[in-house]
């Protein structure tokens, strides 16, 4: 068993709790467990970082772990799941980090008759409101056992997923009111980045309604009746996260076809301009160019008002003539002016 490379140090802390006892303490020797499990009606211990592989491996040998979940603690990349032993739940979780850098990290949890046990990768996480629900006895939460902790977790975590992806959806917003104002190369890379973010958490979120519709299916003699029903309450905030994943997922689709929409007719509006120049200096070009070939004139062929006096100034004459004329055909073609996209 080996820890990941950048693994965090081990630090265990103990909750033990009844309905009418409480109690938080740091643990410096697993041994120190035991004392409380005996003693308390719940316990949990929380494991932060995967460092010490020596320490994770001694508790999973004092709570008669099976060494395949010992390994899947440690292996990070696991996906949402719940995975029965003989006497406990093993179920793994994807858990957004208080570390931006970092995208989800896992959390094991082991529900056994009496206590749950949790891994996480490091420190920071988002089940403070757990423990203050434990620490000032708030609900149900001191009275329920091991099962209704579990869930608990389950469901803070899964909750955690929404003010960020709400988050994501401030920010296809402010994307779209930007768009409708003007274009621009950063605009695109944000919708991709965005598109991209909501992808993995989508890939994170999808097993955990199927763990959860498992540990509500499977009748598992460590989670109560009482407790499914609270399981079932979980199962549909999944059902949401997935929806609303798809909705800015498809926000993002959107986003991404209306600027590339407006990047075209801007392009084509450039097009436009440069053509409508071009078909100006067309026939510009060809007087130009016909009056400034140099043939010498003689009795049977003469270039109409070559030696006019005033040749020069009708010739430009007939330019503005020309150019003018064009411009009013366009104009009254509605080629010309902000209207001409929309012909």
């Amino acid at each position: 068993m080996s820890a990941p490379d950048d693994a965090s140090p081990s630090i265990v802390t103990l909750i033990a709790y009844d309905q009418h006892r409480f109690i938080e303490t740091p643990i410096s020797h697993p041994q120190e467990l035991k004392q409380y499990l005996q003693e308390y009606a719940c316990c949990w211990i929380n494991v932060d970082g995967l460092k010490d592989t020596s320490l994770i491996q001694e508790i999973g040998e004092l709570f008669g772990l099976h060494p395949l979940a010992m390994e899947d603690v440690v292996n990070v990349h696991q996906r949402a799941k719940v995975d029965p032993y003989e006497d406990y739940l093993f179920i793994v979780a994807r858990m957004l980090p208080s570390d931006p850098e970092h995208h989800t990290e896992q959390m094991s949890i082991f529900l056994r008759s009496r206590h749950v046990l949790t891994f996480q990768e490091r420190p920071g996480d988002c089940l403070d409101s757990v423990r203050d629900r434990l620490r000032q006895n708030h609900g149900r939460i001191r009275k329920s056992g091991p099962d209704y902790l579990a869930y608990a977790i389950l469901d803070a975590i899964i909750d955690a997923y929404f003010p960020t992806i709400e988050r994501y959806a401030d920010r296809l917003e402010a994307l779209d009111a930007h768009l409708a104002k003007s274009i621009s190369p950063t605009s695109m890379r944000g919708i991709l980045e965005i598109r991209n973010d909501l992808l993995l958490l989508r890939r994170a979120v999808r097993p955990h309604r199927d763990a959860v519709n498992e540990l509500i299916r499977d009748r598992h003699t460590l989670i109560q009746d009482e407790t499914r029903v609270f399981l079932r309450d979980c199962y549909d905030h999944t059902i949401q996260l997935m929806d609303l994943l798809e909705i800015y997922r498809e926000m993002c689709a959107d986003l991404r076809e209306f600027n590339l929409s407006l990047a075209s007719n801007r392009m084509n509006e450039i097009m436009k301009l440069l053509t409508i120049i071009s078909t100006i200096f067309i026939p510009l070009s060809f007087i130009a160019g016909l009056y400034g070939m140099n043939f010498q004139p003689n009795s049977m062929w003469n270039m109409p008002e070559l030696r006019y006096r005033y040749g020069y100034p009708a010739v430009i004459a007939v330019m503005a003539v020309v150019s003018g004329s064009l411009l009013f055909f366009f104009w009254r073609r509605g080629w010309l002016g902000r209207d001409a996209t929309e012909i």
